[in-house]
Formats: C-alpha cells, structure tokens, sequence
C-alpha cells in the first residue's frame, strides 16, 4: 500500500479508539456502562443493530460467497423482515417492560434460575465462537497487506476492539457503530464504483450482468425444497425466520441493542429499520463479489487467492505447479476470448449466434474451473485440510491488487469499521451477561456499581482474548459467512425454543424447559453427525425440539408456575 493508503487506516483506527475511549464518561453506573441508561435515539440503535451484523465477514465472506456462488445467499435474509415484525410484537415490549439488563434475566422471572444460566452460558459460548470469527475476517485482509502472519493480524485487531469496548461500554459501541456505518457505505459505494470503471472497453454494467447471469452466479431465487441445499427460498422463509428470531430475539448483543432505546416504540422503530435496509444491503454487496467475478474473466485471477498456500504448493510441487500455472492460464485466455465473443454476439449477431456464443462461453467457463479447482486440491493435500477454500481472499486480493491509491486505504478502513463494530458489540454482551447473569446473580448479588462496571471490564478483556484463540483456528473452516452462521445454528434454535416456551406456552415449567433445551442442543448435533441436512434447517429442528420436549415435560409437574411477565 502507497503512504496515503496507510495514513487513511492509521487516521481511522486512531481516532474510532480515541472515539470510544473518550465516551468512557458516561460509563460509571451499571445501568450506564450495559445500557446507556436507556436513553439512545432509535436511529442510533437501528444503525448499531446493522452494524453489529455487518461485521467484516459480510464484505469478505460474503463477497468471496458471490464470486463463487453468484447471489444465492441472498435468500439466507428473506425470514428477516417477517422476524422483525414478529420480534416487534413480542420480544421488544416483553423486555423493555421487564426492566432487564438482558435476556436471560427474564428466564428466571419466568421459569428458574438454573434455565436462567444455561441458556446464558450457551449464549456465552456461541458467542464467544462467532466473535473468533468475526475476528478472523479482518486478519485475512492484514495478512494479505502487511505480510504478517495471521496470529500477529487476529491480536492486533481482536486486542485494539477490546481497548475502547472495555473503557466505554455499550455507549461508545453505539456511538462508534453509528460513524462507522458511514464508512462502510461510503466504501462500498466508492468499491463499486472503481470495479465498474475497470471494465473493458465495449463491456457495460448490463454485459456484466449478462455474463453473470450466463455463469448461473445471479440467481436470487432457488424454489426447489430440499433440507440437503443451505440456500433456497424455503430455507430462507422458514430456517431463516426462526435463525432471525433466534438472532434478534434472544442474543444477548442484539437484544441489548433495543433495551438502550428510549422506549418500546424507538426500539421497535430501531427493528424495522434493519428489515427494510438488511437485504438492499446484502444485495448490494454480494452484487459487488459478483462483479468481481465478472472483472477476473477479463484480467487473470491467481490461481490459488491464498497467497501463502500457493506458495505452498509451488514449493513443494514446482514441476507440477508451473504445468497447471501454463494450463490455468490457458484456460483463461480461452474463457476470455469467449466471454467477448458472447458480449459481441449479445449486441450484433442473431439469436441463434449468441446461443452459440453462450455455449462457447459456458463451456470455456467450466474448463477453466476444472483447472482452478485441481490447483485448489493441490492446496487441500499440501495444507492437510480437507475443506480448504480461498474464497475468503478473493475480495482483498482484488482491493490490493486493483484498486487505486487511496481507495485501497478506504476500503481497507471500511473493512476494519464493519469488524469492529461487531466485535465491539458482540465483546459488550458477552461480558453484560457474565457480570449480570453469572458473577451478579451466583456470585456477589450485593456489591456497589463501581464493582460491577469493574468486572465488566475484565470480563470483555477476557473474552476478547478468547476470541483471538478461536479467530486462530476460523480462517481454515470455509468461508467465513457461513462458518460463523452454522456456529450460530448450533444454538440458536435452541434458545429460541426456550423464549417460545416462556411467551407462548403458559403452563410451560422450569424443568421443562432446561431439559428441552438441553436436549434441543443434543438434537442438532445429531443432525449435524449425522445427515446432510442444510445447517439453516438446525434452527427449526432445535427450537421444535426444545418446545416439543419442554411442553411434554411441563404436563407432567403438578404444579405449574403463574406466568409472569
């Protein structure tokens, strides 16, 4: 990167700490330092609730999903808006009115303290897995810049995110959210731009989306039911409405989110603000990635985006390498040739020329992929890691590699603002629960605040050091989307199951309950070993589990607990 680059990421990183450090003030009380005294504006909380999604996996996953897999994930979000309608009717004025700090707190009104501390404990460790791999996503793009090894890159990140999180709590997570929000967009909007004006002479947005959509890589709608596909339109309604109402209706870092909202009304406002943006949004940047796989059909892609795997391979199988590095680069001449020749025929030949010219294109397409995917086996053997994949580095080695001087550094900063904002506010709820639904309520349920705003601060300096060990182990996992999504579907149904039980279930016990959910857990691991069930539909079977098993069970106490609100 040129010096502009780098003053861009030093002048951003710098001041989003002082940023966050300097709302240290406002964080001397509890209530404070977890929830901003419930005092935030509805569009502050609606832009952090984005935020903490939006994390860097989003721009490099997600993007690296598109080049190889065109816009099909796109259909993981189409639960969210019927979520957020659902959510706005139940979870917000349920917990807002409760006076709680956070989720789980309302369990032990409603059932029992041990149901209380499980689900805060399996909260605790999906989430102290996914915020490794938030970590991870950011680590990819430094190691690629810098050179550094990706331990070094996991620490520097995970380590400044934990620095201002710790000093100012869930207030400088919003505020810093909200400029950092700013931007992503910004990034985004420049990124698109520069890919488009990279384009060949004679080859417009609409080729583009020709050539895309030829290569099958812009289908956004897939109405075949099958519990084997991950991305369909039905796995999207139904397995993403119940992991969107997990998400946002019993995760402690989304759920915290709305209870800093000045009222019920601002923080079902903050809601159907993220339903109405989330999926323009995602759109939007897997339509970039897409177009990144557009611009590689016309400029020669590495063979293996993995720098350091490639290099791997090249050293361990030089003959072999430099045969397929001559083929590859064959292949893509060919597929070059043929792309042009199809945008060619889709202006000026007739319909049955540009069919042909589409068959020419198509069949040049899968050649070429044939020849990447042997180089990408070579790595898998060379690596010793069966489900090896590079698509985490196709976005950064594109903005490196493409991009002009400046907009490197920016997009590069953009990238570092998505991560920390979801590191920031996944690091805030994990240490809200461990001081509130752990040390406060077995361990020291009488102490001044000043203590607790103590404990809530080694309590996010240890879970940031955690995370940094999980991001170690994430990158080599797939791609980073969809790792930190099937974490998530290891426990969220499950817990949704449990929420269920308490809001809609009113002869629903304290015994039922904590042992369907532990037998929900057990459920999707099953699922998991298993079969070849997608891992969206994991969501469903836990939550219908834990419900099944925990309104069995409470038929059979004698003595059903008034529900309570």
């Amino acid at each position: 990167m040129s010096w502009i680059d780098w003053a861009v990421v030093v002048v951003y990183l710098v001041y989003i700490v002082w940023d966050g450090v300097r709302l240290s003030k406002h964080s001397g009380k509890v209530e404070g330092y977890f929830l901003a005294d419930r005092s935030l504006p509805w569009w502050a909380v609606g832009l952090s609730v984005m935020a903490t999604q939006l994390s860097a996996i989003t721009l490099v996953g997600t993007t690296g999903q598109a080049f190889a897999d065109g816009m099909r994930f796109i259909q993981f979000y189409y639960g969210l808006p019927f979520a957020m309608v659902i959510l706005c009717m139940t979870a917000v004025p349920f917990f807002y009115r409760a006076k709680v700090f956070t989720a789980y707190e309302y369990l032990e009104r409603r059932f029992d303290a041990r149901t209380r501390t499980l689900t805060s404990f399996f909260f605790l460790l999906s989430r102290g897995l996914g915020v490794g791999v938030i970590i991870a996503a950011p680590s990819v793009i430094l190691s690629i810049v810098l050179g550094w090894s990706e331990a070094a890159t996991v620490f520097a990140m995970g380590l400044t995110t934990t620095l201002y999180t710790m000093a100012g709590g869930v207030q400088a997570v919003t505020w810093t959210d909200v400029k950092q929000m700013v931007i992503i967009f910004v990034g985004l909007g420049v990124c698109l731009f520069v890919i488009l004006s990279k384009f060949p002479a004679g080859v417009a947005f609409t080729d583009a989306l020709h050539l895309a959509g030829a290569a099958g890589r812009l289908t956004t709608v897939d109405a075949r039911f099958s519990l084997q596909e991950s991305y369909t339109l039905w796995s999207g309604l139904i397995g993403g409405l119940f992991l969107m109402l997990s998400y946002f209706g019993c995760d402690q870092s989304q759920v915290q989110r709305y209870l800093t909202a000045r009222s019920v009304n601002e923080g079902r406002t903050s809601l159907l603000m993220s339903a109405f943006i989330k999926i323009p949004m995602q759109f939007f940047i897997l339509l970039i990635g897409v177009l990144v796989f557009v611009f590689y059909l016309f400029e020669r892609p590495p063979l293996i985006f993995n720098r350091v795997e490639a290099q791997r391979v090249e050293r361990h199988r030089t003959l072999d390498y430099q045969r397929l590095s001559a083929e590859y680069e064959a292949a893509h001449a060919a597929r070059e040739r043929a792309a042009i020749e199809y945008v060619r025929a889709l202006r000026d030949a007739s319909s049955s020329d540009s069919e042909h010219a589409r068959s020419e294109y198509l069949a040049a397409e899968r050649a070429f992929e044939e020849v990447r995917e042997k180089g990408l086996e070579a790595a898998k053997v060379e690596s010793g890691n069966r489900s090896f994949t590079d698509v985490n580095y196709v976005f950064p080695t594109f903005v490196v590699q493409y991009m002009p001087v400046g907009v490197v550094g920016l997009i590069i900063a953009a990238i570092f603002a998505a991560a920390m904002s979801s590191i920031s506010a996944e690091l805030n709820a994990l240490a809200t629960a461990s001081v509130i639904d752990i040390y406060r309520r077995h361990f020291k349920p009488e102490a001044a605040d000043r203590h607790y705003v103590l404990v809530g601060r080694l309590a996010t300096a240890f879970w940031g050091v955690f995370a940094c060990i999980v991001a170690l182990y994430s990158t080599s996992l797939g791609s980073l989307i969809e790792v930190v999504n099937r974490f998530g579907s290891f426990f969220y149904g499950s817990l949704l199951g449990v929420f269920v039980l308490a809001f809609a279930v009113p002869r629903a016990t304290g015994r039922g309950a904590f042992w369907g959910l532990l037998l929900g857990i057990v459920s999707v691991w099953i699922a998991s070993r298993y079969t070849e069930i997608a891992f969206l539909w994991f969501n469903v079977i836990g939550c219908a589990v834990v419900v099944i098993v925990g309104t069995l069970l409470s038929l059979t106490d004698k003595k059903v607990r008034a529900r309570s609100f």
